[in-house]
């Protein structure tokens, strides 16, 4: 796959829309800017719904019970994807390459899928009853346990709804748990008796719930009953069709579910070492600095994770001029746009952190503005992510994320005990740097060996 050189036009551009802008973008860019735009208002609706929450309960519950719950959720979401283990990534691909003939990949990834969910919530009975340091931690992790399984029910709904480029499915189906939670958040307010038990409590209900929910299309999914798009109508393959094993799962998924299993130590590890090597209420203070980044990631991931992705994949395959297309002006787009979100945190962050959440969490501030550092440097380390998409190349995502979260565990470790929640700040920003490096890194790699590789079939 080739890089192309060339710029999308090089004639001189036509009387009806004779602006430089118009050469510079993608060729579809108002349809994509339009679905990117209501995919966009969604996620701004769930990060508003989280936002709320996550007010309400470090409110309601102070720092050192908001803590407990926190990080005890911190825990089970950093084991969940272990459950499908990056098939959701996986099915993108394969779609994205054999188009219809995917479909034999279903049973095998039904039966990995079973596998590997299994395993989870057995680390997580395992952590409960030899890692946890007490009852209320204990308690939290068990009744907390269902969300494993939501978070892959909502994956596997999420992963239909691209295929099938119905992106406001999607974003309904995305936004069902945050609302969920800002009603369990509400009672809390309510009822002033109730404490950080009846939340863990709540959210496990209501991730059975959307289960539930997901059962229906989940079968529907299971038959093969998928409205493909971009690959044509519906056709019959001819001849016999090879069911692959879940070996070969296994062989083609490994490394989107280790980055999906990396992802979330490098992202919660802070939540979990700082109640484990400082205190609840540590933990409940960078939580709170934690959930707006993670409002504020869901930028590039609306972009990138929930539009782009299935694109990018089958772009990869059958249209690399595109690809490499939407990549360069990827990477100028987020750098920019992360500027200027690390630029607004800090005007904003020292005025909205308390009157929100309270003079007891005065402390965020600080937090916050170490880590606005880290909106450009994820914007772009997520733009560039995607040229390593490709079966060949994502390996390198991979190599980068085992990177930066060897290095965020370990500098947490060393960081946390006596710099506290600063420390994990900077720990974080560091860690940040090195999977951009590591990213870059990958990228120019498999360029310098796509070139040779050029050079050697020229010799033939």
């Amino acid at each position: 796959m080739e890089e192309p050189t060339a710029t999308m036009s090089t004639g001189t551009p036509p009387a009806s829309d004779p602006s430089r802008l118009a050469q510079w973008l993608v060729p579809g860019w108002k349809r994509g800017l339009k679905t990117i735009s209501m995919l966009g208002a969604a996620t701004a609706l769930g990060a508003v719904f989280v936002f709320l929450t996550q007010t309400l309960l470090a409110r309601e519950l102070g720092p050192k019970a908001y803590g407990l719950f926190a990080s005890s959720l911190a825990t089970v979401t950093m084991i969940a994807p272990l459950a499908g283990f990056g098939l959701g990534q996986f099915r993108l691909r394969v779609y994205g390459v054999e188009g219809w003939a995917a479909s034999r990949w279903v049973k095998p990834s039904l039966r990995f899928s079973v596998g590997t969910t299994l395993l989870a919530l057995a680390i997580i009975v395992f952590w409960a009853i030899f890692i946890a340091p007490d009852a209320d931690t204990q308690f939290a992790l068990i009744v907390l346990m269902p969300v494993v399984l939501s978070v892959l029910a909502i994956e596997l709904m999420s992963n239909q709804t691209r295929l099938e480029d119905r992106y406001a499915k999607m974003a309904s189906w995305q936004m069902a748990i945050p609302a969920s939670r800002l009603v369990a958040a509400v009672m809390l307010l309510l009822i002033p008796n109730l404490t950080e038990r009846f939340v863990a409590v709540s959210y496990g209900v209501i991730s059975l719930g959307i289960v539930a929910l997901a059962v229906p299309q989940l079968r529907n999914m299971l038959r093969g009953e998928i409205d493909l798009r971009g690959h044509g109508p519906r056709r019959e393959i001819p001849g016999p069709v090879q069911v692959p094993r879940v070996a070969d799962v296994w062989a083609q998924s490994w490394a989107y579910g280790l980055y999906a299993v990396l992802y979330p130590v490098f992202f919660q590890v802070s939540t979990i070492l700082l109640k484990y090597l400082g205190s609840n209420a540590q933990a409940g203070r960078w939580a709170i600095a934690l959930a707006v980044m993670s409002a504020i990631y869901l930028i590039p991931a609306t972009i990138y994770q929930k539009f782009l992705m299935g694109k990018l994949l089958r772009w990869a395959h059958h249209d690399p001029h595109k690809f490499w297309l939407v990549y360069k002006r990827g990477n100028v787009g987020m750098t920019a746009l992360g500027i200027a979100v690390s630029l607004s945190m800090v005007a904003v962050v020292p005025y909205v952190v308390p009157l929100v959440f309270g003079e007891k969490y005065r402390a965020v501030v600080g937090i916050l503005f170490v880590l606005s550092l880290c909106p450009p440097i994820r914007f772009l380390s997520t733009s560039m992510g995607s040229a390593l998409l490709t079966d060949e190349h994502n390996r390198y995502r991979v190599y980068a994320m085992a990177w930066a979260t060897l290095v965020a565990v370990g500098l947490n470790a060393l960081l946390i005990p006596r710099f506290a929640e600063i420390g994990a700040a900077w720990a974080t920003v560091v860690a940040e740097l090195v999977l951009l490096f590591g990213t870059w890194h990958g990228v120019r790699h498999f360029h310098r060996a796509k070139r040779a590789h050029g050079r050697h079939g020229g010799h033939q």
